[in-house]
């Protein structure tokens, strides 16, 4: 049987008492979700913006949630979010990526929670910072929270991208390799920041084997008090989770087991062909240093550097690897050969 991802949908604002229940109404007759999500407080990037309902919002959200027979969820920055969400019984929470930034606030958070049983879903930080995301994770489960989820909703950044945040889904896999036993939940209306990316975000997230989506929905997007741009009504959210392929993580057939177990060989001796290659480079990269040592030659030269990528690229190109990661492979090779002869120049040995 296939895997069935856990859906969260829901307002990314609760406007209005009214607004939240048709939309949780929506929900549940036109999709399979599982569990309601609604911001109470909003945290904004500048003043005079919504910033949520506040506390009224929670009673509203408890009861949509009694009418559709879902759990609810919401998000905290601080500890009077948390003691007001537990008063009120709210079924799971989230901690935002701004929050998560900032480990003083985490721990805050975490102190708060001790000595109760709910789930919390831990977002990325801001910013593409691994260690501050496991730094969150460290905290919360160090108070005792026993279910902990964490939910992918990308990176900020300076450079031009299609993304409202840039995926950057080396970061949440990697986070998987080292967490395995914690769900992973995909926020697609982050990720894109529109409506119209969700679906493949979505699809993405799944082939990738996350656990589940957070799609932001509201009965008239665009008309939403915040980021309309990026929600989608219950029926369209209906129609995305249905046309989403999950696919299997195992594979059954016999035969093709063993095709792919023939192709992953020849995949694991290339990998060593090219760390025995990385080894040899750098010992070259070593007489070169030791070279320019005795000469006072300086570490880089701009145009040699620039000559190797304009001539690799094209050699990829010739050979139809993609320019982009060759050049990505060549700057992390010459970061390192100008950590070595650095090293060099400076009589230090390798740490």
């Amino acid at each position: 049987m296939q895997k069935k991802p856990y859906i969260i949908s829901g307002p990314c604002s609760a406007e209005t008492e009214e607004q939240l229940l048709n939309t949780a109404k929506q929900l549940v007759k036109y999709s399979s979700i599982n569990c309601l999500r609604a911001g109470i407080w909003k945290p904004r990037t500048r003043p005079n913006s919504f910033e949520g309902v506040g506390e009224i919002g929670l009673q509203w959200l408890k009861n949509a949630g009694y009418e559709t027979n879902l759990p609810v969820a919401t998000e905290v920055a601080n500890t009077k979010h948390v003691e007001l969400v537990l008063k009120k019984e709210i079924d799971m929470l989230w901690i935002g990526a701004r929050t998560v930034a900032n480990p003083f606030s985490v721990q805050e958070i975490a102190n708060a929670l001790k000595g109760v049983d709910v789930p919390v879903m831990i977002k990325n930080p801001v910013n593409p910072d691994l260690q501050l995301w496991i730094g969150a994770i460290e905290r919360i489960s160090q108070a005792g929270i026993k279910d902990i989820k964490v939910i992918h909703r990308g990176f900020s950044s300076f450079e031009k991208s299609a993304y409202r945040n840039t995926p950057k889904w080396e970061i949440p896999i990697e986070l998987m390799r080292i967490f395995p036993e914690i769900p992973i939940i995909c926020d697609p209306s982050h990720i894109g920041g529109n409506r119209s990316m969700i679906k493949a975000i979505s699809q993405k997230a799944l082939d990738l084997e996350m656990d589940g989506l957070m799609i932001e929905s509201h009965i008239k997007p665009d008309d939403a008090w915040s980021d309309a741009e990026q929600q989608i009504t219950p029926k369209k959210l209906g129609q995305i989770v249905s046309n989403l392929v999950v696919r299997h993580p195992e594979v059954n057939n016999t035969e093709l087991k063993n095709k792919l177990t023939t192709l992953r060989n020849k995949i694991d001796g290339l990998d060593e062909e090219i760390i025995n290659l990385l080894s040899t480079r750098m010992n070259i990269v070593e007489e070169i240093g030791n070279h320019k040592k005795e000469n006072d030659i300086t570490i880089l030269q701009a145009e040699r550097w620039k000559k190797i990528i304009n001539d690799r690229k094209k050699t990829a190109k010739s050979l139809g690897v993609s320019e982009g990661l060759v050049q990505k492979i060549l700057k992390t090779i010459h970061e390192e050969s100008i950590n070595i002869q650095t090293r060099i120049l400076n009589n230090k040995k390798a740490e």
